[in-house]
């Protein structure tokens, strides 16, 4: 059976000064402020939906390299995935996501380097975010810990 995942954003004003905050409806755990200043340039205290894909999509990617490598019969002690993701407001066509970049370290008994990146490589096509995210590049640097 399918699960909804709930979430909501509203917005005040007009796009360059205008503020609003985004919601994890179904979990409940936690509200947060947006605005455009957070888009395009450095911040502290308010996010932005690159910073909230980049989490969804770190943890969708350790989720299905979990999954991966325990289907491999070598399942792992630990994964840590970080996401970078490039927002570029004056992309041609208009603002865009320009790519996504994972970078994943695992500790994984008995698995040689060339089989652990082939592995790495397969999670991030499997990943059901990966998947969502087809459109922009995705592009992975895997180490083993």
């Amino acid at each position: 059976m399918a699960l909804v995942s709930r979430a909501s954003a509203s917005w005040s004003g007009n796009l360059f000064q205008g503020s609003g905050s985004a919601s994890l409806d179904s979990s409940k755990l936690a509200t947060f402020d947006i605005n455009w200043k957070a888009r395009t340039e450095e911040n502290g205290g308010t996010t932005n939906p690159e910073e909230l894909i980049g989490a969804a999509h770190a943890a969708c990617y350790s989720m299905a390299f979990s999954n991966v490598l325990d289907s491999n019969g070598t399942p792992p002690t630990q994964i840590n995935t970080g996401a970078k993701v490039t927002f570029d407001p004056g992309a041609e066509g208009g603002a865009a996501i320009t790519g996504i970049h994972l970078t994943v370290s695992a500790t994984v008994e008995n698995l040689s380097e060339e089989d652990f990146q082939k592995l790495a490589v397969a999670a991030k096509e499997g990943c059901p975010v990966s998947k969502a995210l087809a459109g922009t590049e995705i592009t992975l640097t895997a180490s083993l810990a």
